[in-house]
């Protein structure tokens, strides 16, 4: 299998809550909510970089699309990791999360390894790591 991720789908309980965090809150772009005439279709788009968008789809219509059972959510069944280019930017991301209603449940600070990162939860527990890495560049 080629890897082509194009899509990352996060499963959220409240739709609007979810769209008004990373629209609002985050500055993520959208369109909006769309699919809503269809019965478990609504859902919300936000481009992330080319090629790569963000969903966010109500638990039980997941479920409901993949046939499998609506369980208990884990914020430790993934992560997001979101790279930025300076220390500086990792503590402005997490303000801006702060501000959006975030939970910081690690603030940014020093790693292990050499880097600079810090962890939010968005409103449905989903953890965010906000990074920088010495070694990694990458274009804006």
């Amino acid at each position: 299998m080629k890897p082509r991720v194009t899509v990352i789908t996060i499963g959220v309980n409240d739709l609007e809550r979810a769209l008004v965090f990373y629209r609002d809150g985050l500055g993520f772009p959208t369109e909006g909510i769309v699919g809503q005439e269809f019965e478990h279709g609504a859902v919300a788009f936000f481009d992330l970089q080319p090629g790569l968008k963000l969903a966010i789809w109500n638990r039980k219509d997941i479920a409901h699309e993949a046939k499998v059972s609506l369980d208990a959510k884990s914020s430790t069944a993934f992560t997001l990791g979101h790279n930025v280019g300076s220390k500086e930017e990792v503590d402005r991301v997490m303000e801006q999360a702060l501000k959006a209603g975030a939970i910081i449940s690690d603030p940014a600070h020093k790693t292990f390894w050499g880097g600079y990162s810090g962890y939010f939860q968005d409103p449905d527990g989903h953890l965010w790591e906000v990074v920088w890495n010495p070694q990694w560049e990458f274009e804006e």
